[in-house]
């Protein structure tokens, strides 16, 4: 239930380079020394001399539905967010945690269902959710590895704490943007990357591979991966076609792939090559017309099928959209708890189900306090905050509420932390802007952890929102050696 007694005074976010007194946090200082000691133009010019990289690099996202153009460059300041190595090694325990609860909990589900019918989440919440697939249960893909590439959206908070905001287990995106970014900074702060020593991120694509390997079904010692990709219209195609260049494996539409036999093959001018384990970039809906969306063009037939068998693997794992369905995350610590047997080592950002009654109508009264999120949505579509919403916006997300209580979710407002981003007309200016983290946890045989993540930035002043589809940018994130 949410406090009855909550604070309506505002609380100053959190400074990830200056502490409360306007001092450097003592990572920080070699930087902030560097930085300032520039004259205005020399950081203007770092700014555009990062977009030029980009541009002539090609790092591009597409944006649905732009009438201007749907491929943009995507911002980026670089000016870095620094995180000391004590920081990080929690964070990375907690990462760890939180993902094999969450490849415990979807096992479990597919499976058995103990954690249903000892009561610990309700069973129609996870029945009645838009992500649960029927047609995934009793498919055991190898190691109980539902969830082989997570994203999970951490904030800071007020108390300088990170919490969980949101699990990206379906197809989460942006590891591409880390690597890159770092490549843009290694050119223009070498000497600071060398003299910080700064964590690498390159070896990602090698750890990838890594765990698409292991997960190979019968253990095949040389298995084929490819990456599936809905097409060159969707928003992270320049993701796959990066991960796939790096992984050294092919790019596939389902339209190359076909189903024999219960086995998976690429068509080649040769013939019909095995595939042993994709690793899909197209939602579940979209992957198998025999089973889900009969008119998608985006799958291959039979895939499901051949999935039953044993005979291909794909990551992540059909259904596993249950796990970061926005009410099921509410019940995360309890996972955790039940699992494993541990106490979460990050927290979560509260979160009210507005499926039951009383907190609904609570939450109702006073709706402009809250950050409200449909449960099945992702990318910041249909976020409402409330207090920066209109009456309007007020009202219209009131209406939706009171139609479907259940298919939402309300978050107290989070100061996210601040970070110093050159901004203005001139690109010159050092001001603050909020930021969240969106490290990357790989599992395969074992977990392997992104050192860092992507540092997302909400560009416009005063605005929480930090998607790119939505106008936010990135920065690099550096972890320091110690």
């Amino acid at each position: 239930m949410p406090d009855r007694k909550a604070s309506t005074a505002p609380v100053l976010p959190m400074n990830e380079m200056f502490d409360g007194q306007g001092r450097p946090r003592p990572e920080c200082a070699r930087v902030v020394n560097y930085l300032l000691s520039m004259e205005p133009s020399r950081l203007a010019e770092l700014g555009e001399r990062a977009h030029q990289m980009f541009l002539r690099m090609g790092v591009t996202f597409n944006v649905y539905g732009n009438e201007a153009g749907n491929e943009r460059i995507f911002p980026f300041d670089p000016v870095p967010r620094i995180i000391p190595a004590a920081v990080w090694n929690n964070l990375e325990a907690g990462l760890i945690q939180r993902v094999r609860a969450l490849n415990a909990f979807l096992a479990d589900v597919y499976g058995e269902g103990a954690i249903l019918k000892d009561e610990v989440i309700p069973r129609d919440l996870i029945m009645g959710s838009s992500q649960f697939r029927h047609a995934a249960v009793g498919i055991k893909p190898p190691h109980n590895t539902f969830v082989t590439v997570a994203g999970i959206d951490l904030v800071r908070g007020s108390d300088e704490r990170f919490y969980a905001l949101e699990d990206n287990v379906r197809t989460p995106s942006g590891v591409s943007y880390v690597i890159e970014n770092r490549v843009i900074m290694t050119r223009l702060m070498p000497e600071l990357i060398r003299a910080l020593k700064v964590r690498s991120v390159e070896h990602y694509p090698a750890d990838l591979l890594a765990c698409l390997r292991e997960l190979s079904p019968g253990g095949s010692s040389d298995p084929t991966v490819a990456v599936l990709t809905p097409g060159p219209f969707n928003s992270a195609f320049f993701e796959h076609v990066f991960l796939s260049q790096q992984m050294g494996v092919d790019l596939v539409e389902g339209q190359d792939l076909v189903c024999v036999d219960h086995k998976l093959f690429k068509k080649t001018v040769h013939g019909l090559k095995r595939i042993d384990v994709i690793y899909r970039r197209v939602d579940d809906d979209f992957l198998d017309p025999v089973v889900f969306r009969a008119d998608s063009l985006l799958g291959v037939p039979g895939l499901t099928a051949v999935l039953r068998a044993g005979n291909a693997v794909v990551a992540n794992a059909v259904g596993t959209g249950i796990a970061d369905d926005k009410a099921v995350f509410a019940y995360t610590p309890r996972m955790i708890k039940y699992y494993l047997g541990e106490e979460p080592i990050i927290p979560i950002v509260e979160t009210y189900l507005l499926r039951d009654p009383e907190i609904c109508e609570f939450v109702l009264q006073d709706l402009a306090r809250y950050v409200v999120k449909p449960t099945g949505a992702s990318g910041g579509y249909g976020v409402v905050i409330g207090p920066k919403a209109s009456d309007q916006e007020l009202a219209e997300t009131r209406a939706r509420i009171e139609r479907d209580p259940a298919a939402f979710i309300a978050q107290p407002v989070v100061q996210l932390s601040v970070h110093p981003t050159l901004v203005g007309a001139d690109g010159a200016t050092l001001s603050p802007r909020h930021v969240d983290l969106r490290p990357f946890v790989l599992f395969g045989a074992r977990p392997r952890v992104l050192t860092g993540g992507l540092t997302r930035v909400a560009l416009r002043e005063g605005s929480l929102i930090v998607n790119s589809s939505q106008g936010g940018g990135s920065k690099d994130t550096w972890v320091l050696e110690s």
